[in-house]
């Protein structure tokens, strides 16, 4: 929890990362890169608000039609870096500001 919003922290492996950075922008709902939506130097730690952009749902992780999270409420599908792919959601999951102040340790906000 970060403000009293759930937060989802993914330890993304090599593939789903370059499967992430191979999706052209123009497939996209709301275009970000994979590489604008994590840390540089921390590419494999994906660190998200876990609400669906469309009601606030809490979507299910390593689900949907693209590996990454659905929302069951209502069919939102985020790919591997929690952008919005197909369903009703109009934004990708967001990433709030973070840092790493060690290798095992991050800061949210």
């Amino acid at each position: 929890m970060w403000r009293g919003l759930p937060v989802f922290v993914r330890h993304r492996t090599a593939a789903e990362i370059e499967e992430a950075r191979a999706v052209p922008l123009s497939d996209l709902k709301d275009p970000e890169t994979d590489e604008d939506r994590v840390v540089p130097g921390h590419e494999q730690w994906l660190i998200m608000i876990a609400n669906c952009t469309h009601l606030g749902c809490v979507p299910v992780g390593e689900s949907g039609d693209y590996d990454g999270w659905f929302c069951p409420c209502h069919g939102s599908h985020y790919d591997t870096s929690g952008r919005i792919r197909r369903g009703p959601a109009p934004k990708n999951l967001v990433v709030p500001p973070y840092e790493f102040l060690t290798d095992t340790v991050v800061e949210i906000g």
